[in-house]
């Protein structure tokens, strides 16, 4: 558990130099998960240390989000301003989301043609023209 608590704070604190570094728009823990998505990937060593923890922590994410929603009803007034693009953009990326997984999914759905069914197909085909 601690192994794996280490292992994420520290793809969390490179990720955290990287957007710093460059000045990026995107959050040093962001880039932090994407840089272990991308590890693991590659070499998938580190997912029998981390598998077991990482799956206790994610049976509890709805208590990660707390923290934002506290933020969201501190900064209220901030926020009130700026409403309608914010609608906006959830809207929009919201369906943008849905319109994404749709899409991935279909084109993973799609069952290849096993190869005797091909060639059968190709026989058929090859008769109708001639």
């Amino acid at each position: 558990m601690l192994q794996t608590f280490a292992i994420l704070l520290v793809f969390q604190s490179v990720g955290e130099v990287v957007s710093y570094a460059l000045r990026l728009p995107v959050p040093g823990p962001v880039l932090g998960m994407i840089m272990l998505f991308g590890w693991l990937v590659f070499d998938d060593r580190l997912l029998p240390i981390i598998q077991g923890t990482t799956s206790e922590l994610l049976k509890h994410l709805s208590l990660l989000f707390v923290p934002a929603g506290v933020g969201i009803m501190v900064h209220a007034n901030r926020i009130e301003g700026e409403w309608m693009p914010i609608l906006i953009a959830l809207v929009v990326s919201t369906w943008l989301a849905i319109a994404t997984t749709a899409v991935v999914t279909r084109m993973l759905m799609r069952k290849p043609k096993a190869p005797a069914a091909q060639a059968a197909n190709a026989a058929d085909h090859s008769g109708e023209q001639a």
